[in-house]
């Protein structure tokens, strides 16, 4: 009897199963006074574009757990098109860590700018909203397996942050 899932999904699931690509035209509705695009309409779509590649990777719900400094490079123009490239760079156990880029592209120059980077981390849940195992990531390119070591590193941090803020609350 199959129990649904095949061996590569046992094993684990290579980054190119989880990249995902997310665009959104920038419009007034968006924008501060200066005509540009609000940070924070910025961040959701990258919540919304590493939730896109969390869910492709754990095929099940996920919540996002944490948001990494995001610095904005470049201002993001009314009329331009946002484009959030994602995919998990690395998994642990329950948890895993997505990175998202964002660019900026004119549309009737074709000239494209990185306008915003940000690591995110998401969790797996069941349906009553308990942690669950999330299958492994495999990085297979030299640039996967790069943003795999280098999410340890960042994880590290993370959980040295969080204690510290635990800390501070008691």
């Amino acid at each position: 009897m199959s129990s649904g899932h095949s061996n590569s999904e046992s094993a684990g699931r290579f980054v190119r199963e989880s990249i995902s690509e997310y665009s959104e035209f920038a419009l007034p509705t968006d924008a501060n006074m200066l005509g540009n695009v609000l940070g924070g309409k910025v961040m959701h779509l990258v919540d919304l574009a590493a939730a896109l590649a969390a869910v492709r990777h754990a095929r099940c719900s996920v919540v996002t757990a944490s948001v990494d400094q995001m610095s904005f490079l470049h201002p993001v123009h009314i009329g331009q098109l946002i484009v959030l490239r994602s995919s998990v760079n690395r998994v642990f156990r329950t948890s895993m860590e997505i990175g998202v880029r964002v660019e900026v592209e004119n549309l009737f120059t074709g000239h494209i700018q990185h306008a915003s980077s940000a690591y995110l981390t998401f969790v797996a849940i069941d349906k009553s909203g308990k942690r669950i195992p999330i299958p492994p990531v495999i990085p297979e390119t030299e640039d996967e397996k790069r943003r795999f070591l280098e999410a340890e590193q960042r994880r590290a941090y993370r959980l040295a942050m969080r204690e510290k803020a635990l800390q501070k609350i008691d």
